[in-house]
């Protein structure tokens, strides 16, 4: 598990064996089984998770109770609720297991610690931020923009191994169709 950690690491920083040492001592490994919640709406969030092996999905459910997909996360991903992982605010979504999944576990004093302690370790954070918040924003803009066979081929093409590992009916809540239309989407 650390190998992966200093590998994704790597692809932005370099760090030596002893800096390696001192990151990997604020990481903790947790195993999940399919299915299994690792945050509930209304838990505190402790943890930001990197996923060494598996397959997430991020939830909010409305007042309704309809369930809306915001994002999935796979191998070198990181994931949380991650306004109330840096505000100390309650889960306003739930982080479930899609598949058994494998994750290291960075609490928001060990975040603090690496940043203060290993100063490139900020500019990692920092960059990995900035491209979840991208992200972030072509999704947006994606929904403002494209229709619905336009949002299906954005994700097929952006995460094809994505779409092998996760329902359709899944993909379908993610692009905000029924099942029904996904399906003539991917006809």
């Amino acid at each position: 598990m650390q190998a992966n950690l200093r590998e994704h690491i790597e692809k932005i920083i370099p760090v030596t064996d002893e800096e390696f040492d001192f990151i990997s001592s604020h990481f903790t490994s947790r195993k999940f089984k399919k299915h299994q919640f690792i945050i509930q709406e209304g838990d505190a969030v402790q943890y930001s998770y990197f996923v060494i092996s598996g397959l997430l999905k991020l939830v909010y459910t409305d007042a309704s109770a309809k369930q809306h997909i915001v994002s999935f996360a796979m191998e070198d991903w990181w994931e949380s609720d991650f306004y109330a992982f840096y505000t100390k605010t309650k889960a306003t979504m739930s982080l479930e297991c899609l598949e058994d999944t494998e994750v290291l576990c960075c609490s928001l004093e060990d975040y603090k610690k690496l940043c203060d302690g290993l100063q490139k370790m900020e500019r990692f954070f920092l960059e990995k931020a900035t491209f979840g918040f991208l992200g972030s924003q072509r999704r947006i803009l994606s929904w403002l923009t494209s229709n619905s066979k336009e949002r299906y081929e954005q994700l097929l093409k952006q995460y094809p191994m994505l779409m092998q590992r996760v329902p359709k009916s899944l993909i379908a809540s993610y692009l905000g169709v029924s099942r029904e239309t996904l399906s003539r989407l991917s006809s």
